[in-house]
C-alpha cells in the first residue's frame, strides 16, 4: 500500500513529458512567423552532429555558382563517417556535391564543398559563424563544415537555433528543394551516383517536406525536420532523442490538431478606408495565415501604418500592415498602390488643372 501511495505521489510532483517523446531538447516553431509552439531545454546548448550541413548547404547556396565544376583534392581523405565516396581529382558539380550533402550527409562532400566556396575550411566555418550571427543565432558555434566531432569538442548549439536557421533557409528557393529531396542521381567525370536520404520520416508521414539528420557518438541522434498541412508549416529540432522520427511525428499531428491556420491577409481582398488616399486602391502580394489557437484567434489584429506622400507612382510600397497576435507581432507585409488607381488619380489631377485654366478664361 505503501509502494502505491508513493507512486500516486511522485505521479503528481515530478514533470512529465505530455508528448512522451525520448529528446532531451526540442523545439516546434511556426516557419511563417518563427513563433515557439513547443520548447523542451531548447536554448540549451549540445553538440548537433550532421544537421551542421544545413548550414553548410544554405552558405554555399548563398556564395557560390552551383553549376562549377569541382575538382575534388586530397583533403578528402581526411574525412571519416559518412560518405559519398568522392575520389582524389574526380569532377563534379557543386550543386551535386549539395545533394551528396544533404541526402547522404557526405562528410568528404562537405570538405570538397568548403574548399571550393571559401578555399579552405578555416575560412568557410567564418561564414558560417558570421551568418548564424546575422540572422540571431546567439547560441551557436561551428568549428567545420560537417559536424564530426572529437573527444567532446564539436559544432554546438541548440534547438531553437537550428529551428531558426531552417525557418530563415526554407525561404530560399533552392535549398527548400534540396532539403525535401528523396533521391538523387549525380554523375561525374568517373562514376554515377543513386542517393536516397536517411529522412526515414518521408515514409513514416505524408506531410513531411524535409529533413536532415545527424548523428555521433557524442552527439547522439539529432533531427530536423519540416512538414506542412492545411497551410500550417511547421520546423521541429529534436537534440539527443533516441526515438526521433516517432518524435517527430507525434510532436507534428499534436501540434496541427492543435493550431488553426487563419486566412488573416488576403491579397484578393485587401482593402484600407484612409481619409489621405480616399481616391486609391491598395494591394498586398502574398497571403498570410496566422498559426493560433482556438483561444488566441480572438486576439488577432492588423496594424496599417500609411506613410503619407505627395507624389505617388504604379506600384509604390505605400505602407506596411502588421499581423499582431497581441502585442507579439507575427508578420509583416508591404502595402503597395494599384497601378489603374495612380493612373486615374494622375489623370483627374491633369483634368483639375486644365479645368481652372479653362474657368480663368470664361471669367
Amino acid at each position: 500500500m505503501k509502494k502505491i501511495i508513493i507512486f500516486i505521489i511522485s505521479f503528481f510532483i515530478l514533470p512529465l513529458n505530455i508528448f512522451a517523446i525520448s529528446a532531451e531538447k526540442c523545439v516546434v516553431m511556426d516557419l511563417n512567423s518563427g513563433r515557439v509552439l513547443y520548447n523542451l531545454n531548447g536554448n540549451d546548448e549540445r553538440l548537433i552532429a550532421s544537421i551542421t550541413k544545413i548550414m553548410t548547404c544554405l552558405i554555399t547556396i548563398m556564395y557560390s555558382d552551383l553549376d562549377k565544376v569541382v575538382v575534388v583534392d586530397e583533403d578528402i581523405l581526411q574525412a571519416y563517417g559518412s560518405s559519398v565516396y568522392l575520389e582524389v581529382g574526380e569532377e563534379i558539380k557543386l550543386i551535386d556535391l549539395l545533394y551528396g550533402l544533404m541526402l547522404r550527409s557526405g562528410n568528404d562532400s562537405a570538405v570538397a564543398i568548403a574548399n571550393t566556396v571559401a578555399g579552405s575550411m578555416e575560412n568557410f566555418v567564418y561564414l558560417m559563424n558570421e551568418y548564424a550571427k546575422t540572422i540571431g543565432m546567439k547560441n551557436t558555434n561551428f568549428i567545420n563544415a560537417h559536424g564530426l566531432d572529437s573527444n567532446g569538442v564539436g559544432n554546438t548549439s541548440t534547438a531553437y537555433d537550428m529551428a531558426l536557421l531552417t525557418k530563415v533557409a526554407m525561404q530560399n528557393e533552392t535549398f527548400k528543394t534540396i532539403f525535401g529531396t528523396k533521391n538523387y542521381k549525380a554523375t561525374s567525370n568517373l562514376k554515377e551516383y543513386n542517393w536516397s536520404g536517411k529522412n526515414k520520416l518521408f515514409g513514416m508521414y505524408e506531410y513531411t517536406t524535409g529533413g536532415k539528420t545527424g548523428y555521433t557518438d557524442a552527439a547522439r541522434r539529432t533531427l530536423v525536420t519540416t512538414a506542412s498541412k492545411d497551410n500550417k508549416n511547421l520546423v521541429i529540432v529534436t537534440l539527443n532523442a533516441p526515438n526521433d522520427f516517432n518524435d517527430h511525428k507525434s510532436l507534428y499531428e499534436t501540434y496541427f490538431n492543435k493550431y488553426n491556420a487563419v486566412l488573416t491577409l488576403d491579397k484578393n481582398n485587401f482593402k484600407i478606408d484612409d481619409n489621405y488616399y480616399k481616391d486609391v486602391k491598395f494591394y498586398i502580394k502574398e497571403d498570410y495565415y496566422a498559426l493560433v489557437s482556438n483561444e488566441e484567434q480572438k486576439n488577432l489584429k492588423l496594424d496599417i501604418t500609411l506613410y503619407k506622400y505627395k507624389d505617388i507612382y504604379n506600384d509604390m510600397k505605400i505602407g506596411e500592415v502588421k499581423v499582431m497576435l497581441n502585442d507579439t507581432i507575427l508578420h509583416k507585409e508591404s502595402i503597395y498602390i494599384k497601378k489603374e488607381e495612380v493612373k486615374k488619380i494622375e489623370k483627374e489631377k491633369n483634368n483639375s488643372f486644365w479645368s481652372k485654366i479653362i474657368g480663368w478664361f470664361k471669367w
